[in-house]
C-alpha cells in the first residue's frame, strides 16, 4: 500500500553560471524553455520521507525520482544544469540511515553518516583509515553535509572514502521495496560514476570489520586542503590474518585493490615482531602498488605523476603502520 508522502511544490533560484568577466551570471535557457526548466517549468516536487519504508515507496512510485542527503554532489550538478530533476526524495530525517552501530566485530555505519560525524574521535578509534579520509573531504560546510552514501553513489573514482572502503572489505546494504541485497564495492561501484543501484534502490548502511591493526589513509591533489585527489592509498593492517590491505583512489575508473603487492608483503613481514621493513623493501612494495593502478592523463596530474605518487604513498605508510 502507498505511503503518502508529504510533499511541497519548490520553484528552483534562477540558474546561474560564471560570466566571461569575473563575477557570475544568468544563466540563459534553452529555446523554447523557461529557466530553470530542462524541458519543464522548473516547478520540483520535494517528499520528506521520514522511514526506510517511505522511502522504497516513494521510490517504486516514481523511480525516477532524486534522492537528497546531504545534496554537496547533487546541488552542483543542478547548478550547473547537469541535473533537472522533476521529483527529489529528502532522506535526511530516516533514522535507519543515520549514525553508526558496532556488533558481533563489525562496524554498520548508516548512508546518511557525515564525513564530520566520521571524524569522531570515537569513531575513529574503530575505523581511523574512514576517518583519516573524512577529515581531507572539503570544506567544514562539505563535511558537516556531505554523506557516506552519497559518496558511494556518486562513485567518483575520485570519492576519498571509497579505498578504505575497498581495503576493508565493505559490504553495502542496498534496499528497495522489491527487498534487500548486499554488495562489494567492485560489485557497486563498475566504472566513473557507474553503479549497479536500480532506479528503485536506496543505499541504506555500509558493513566493515572491526580489524585488529593501524591503518593509514594518504592522500595527495593540487594544494594541501579543499582539493579534489589526485591519488590516494589506504593501507590497513591486520594483525589477526596477518594480512596487509591496499586500496587505490583517483589512479582507476573504480577503486582498486593491489592484490599482488599484498600477497608479496604478507610473506615479508615478520608478524612475530613486526618492524619498519629495510628501505629496499619499502621501495619495492610501492612499486608493486603502483603497478596495480591505471591512471589517466587529466587537468589535474598526468598519469606518470599518479603512479610516482601512489608508489611513495604506499611505501609510507606501510612504513607508518608497521613502525
Amino acid at each position: 500500500m502507498p505511503v503518502p508522502a508529504r510533499s511541497a511544490r519548490l520553484y528552483f533560484p534562477r540558474w546561474l553560471r560564471r560570466s566571461r568577466g569575473t563575477g557570475l551570471g544568468p544563466r540563459r535557457a534553452p529555446r523554447g524553455a523557461r529557466a530553470g526548466s530542462g524541458g519543464h517549468d522548473g516547478r520540483v516536487s520535494v517528499h520528506v520521507a521520514e522511514s526506510l519504508e517511505e522511502v522504497c515507496e516513494l521510490l517504486a512510485d516514481d523511480p525516477s525520482a532524486s534522492l537528497l542527503a546531504g545534496g554537496t554532489d547533487f546541488m552542483v550538478e543542478v547548478n550547473y544544469s547537469h541535473r533537472r530533476p522533476r521529483s527529489v526524495i529528502a532522506i535526511d530525517r530516516v533514522p535507519e540511515l543515520t549514525g553508526w552501530r558496532q556488533s558481533n566485530g563489525h562496524i554498520e555505519l548508516g548512508a546518511a553518516m557525515t564525513y564530520a560525524e566520521m571524524e569522531h574521535p570515537l569513531f575513529a578509534a574503530y575505523v581511523p583509515a574512514l576517518a583519516q579520509a573524512a577529515r581531507t573531504v572539503g570544506s567544514p560546510q562539505i563535511r558537516n553535509a556531505g554523506t557516506l552514501g552519497g559518496n558511494l553513489a556518486t562513485a567518483s573514482p575520485a570519492g576519498d572514502t571509497l579505498p578504505p572502503l575497498a581495503a576493508l572489505g565493505a559490504r553495502v546494504r542496498i534496499c528497495s521495496r522489491r527487498g534487500s541485497r548486499e554488495a562489494s564495492i567492485d560489485e557497486l561501484i563498475v566504472g566513473p560514476k557507474k553503479t549497479t543501484l536500480a532506479p528503485d534502490e536506496v543505499i541504506v548502511s555500509v558493513r566493515v570489520p572491526a580489524l585488529d591493526g593501524p591503518q593509514e589513509f594518504l592522500k595527495v591533489g593540487t594544494r594541501n586542503a579543499m582539493v579534489i585527489s589526485v591519488a590516494t592509498v589506504a593501507l590497513i593492517l591486520d594483525r589477526t590474518q596477518r594480512s596487509v590491505r591496499v586500496a587505490l583512489g583517483s589512479v582507476a575508473p573504480v577503486p582498486v585493490r593491489a592484490a599482488e603487492a599484498e600477497r608479496w608483503i604478507a610473506e615479508v613481514v615478520d608478524w612475530d615482531a613486526p618492524a619498519v621493513p629495510a628501505d629496499d623493501i619499502l621501495v619495492r612494495f610501492g612499486e608493486l602498488v603502483a603497478a596495480a593502478s591505471s591512471p589517466i592523463d587529466d587537468h589535474r596530474s598526468t598519469a606518470d605523476y599518479r603512479r610516482h605518487a601512489v608508489a611513495v604513498m604506499a611505501s609510507r605508510a606501510l612504513a607508518r603502520v608497521l613502525s
